[in-house]
């Protein structure tokens, strides 16, 4: 699906031209508090008067949010006869209006997870998405994550995809500088880890090349905090998520959640924490192999990926990764022998089939110990 890109004036012009040529009536708004403090928020404040379009807000959300936040942004859906949705935030935001989206449709009122089990019934629902970091790339993927009794439910359905995505380089202007940092790290490995991917394709790969760009020329700008820096990091994310909606990530990704959740590292500073050290062990440990397409295959392709983001080949541009982080600044956790014990047995097996190169639990351990605590 070719996804309209539209990026932000100063009035919103762009949004009234959608509400418009859409004939939306009423909005559901799924958005975080944080909307409060953005631009966006004055403008959606006034559409009911000057569009004559009711917008519904829907913020009965949280973090990692839950399938019965879903259900009940669907019985909103309804009940206020809502014929649009768009979405304002980061992950979390995107998740919840993707899968409203995928459930509206569908029959009762999804009670006891009963729609997780149904299969999804594509609609043609008009819907928005406005990122409002420069990572996660979700506005660009057929993925959302909710969870169920405290069990993590992978959603996946191409009819979730926004079709039009709103660039704002004015969210990211007040975004903590670490959440800054960490989010531009996980757009960099969705595309490293894309362009290695077992799953990776032609159209993929130029995805990702295109990602890497965009990140290596905007990055000086992005962390200055110029539109221009912001706005093509933006793109860049958008572009990586693309790319991942065709591989998936790898190993890199399969490693970061649990050092995520026992150091509270953002995720993209996890993610970078470990591709950091993977890049270069893979690039010595070509004979592992196990991508289809051969051992030579993969070492042009880790050149390619050192070339994509400027360098002569694979190594250098492993180097360069670990410079970027060094450069950022970001924490290196400390983690005690039962730490990594619980690490080691915490990665998910099928991401590690999307990784080109075999890794077994001992060399997850060796490889944790020395993201972590440096010992090679």
């Amino acid at each position: 699906m070719e996804q309209r890109i539209l990026k932000a004036n100063e009035q919103y012009a762009v949004i009234d031209t959608w509400f418009i040529e859409n004939h939306v009536h009423c909005a559901m708004l799924v958005c975080g508090k944080s909307i409060k403090r953005q631009k966006i928020n004055n403008y959606l404040e006034k559409v009911p008067s000057q569009l004559d379009v009711r917008i519904v807000r829907f913020t009965d959300f949280q973090p990692n949010p839950l399938y019965e936040n879903v259900t009940e942004g669907v019985k909103r859906f309804r009940a206020e006869a809502c014929d649009a949705i768009i979405a304002v935030g980061g992950g979390s935001a995107m998740d919840v209006a993707k899968c409203i989206k995928l459930y509206s449709n569908l029959p009762g009122d999804g009670a006891d997870g009963a729609w997780l089990k149904e299969n999804i019934v594509p609609n043609n629902i008009p819907f928005l998405a406005m990122p409002t970091t420069s990572g996660t790339g979700s506005e660009a993927t057929r993925y959302a994550v909710i969870y169920y009794d405290g069990v993590k439910q992978s959603i996946s359905d191409y009819s979730c995809i926004p079709k039009t995505v709103l660039m704002d380089a004015s969210v990211l202007k007040t975004l903590p500088e670490y959440q800054k940092k960490a989010t531009m790290c996980d757009a960099l490995c969705h595309a490293i880890e894309s362009y290695w991917s077992i799953n990776s394709t032609d159209e993929s790969k130029e995805y990702s090349k295109a990602a890497i760009h965009g990140v290596m020329e905007n990055i000086d700008g992005y962390l200055a905090n110029t539109d221009e820096g912001n706005t093509g990091m933006l793109i860049a994310a958008n572009t990586a998520g693309k790319a991942i909606n065709i591989t998936q990530t790898t190993a890199g990704h399969a490693m970061c959640y649990k050092i995520t959740s026992l150091f509270r590292s953002a995720h993209g500073h996890a993610a970078i924490l470990c591709d950091r050290v993977l890049f270069p062990w893979m690039v010595e440990n070509t004979d592992k192999c196990i991508d289809p397409r051969g051992e030579d295959y993969l070492k042009t392709t880790l050149d390619e990926i050192g070339k994509a983001m400027g360098c002569e080949d694979a190594r250098e541009g492993a180097e360069k990764l670990r410079g970027i982080f060094d450069s950022l600044g970001l924490e290196i956790p400390t983690a005690t022998a039962e730490q990594f014990e619980i690490l080691k047995n915490s990665v998910n097996p099928v991401r590690l089939k999307n990784h080109p190169i075999a890794l077994d639990v001992d060399t997850i351990d060796a490889l944790y110990h020395n993201i972590l605590n440096g010992e090679a």
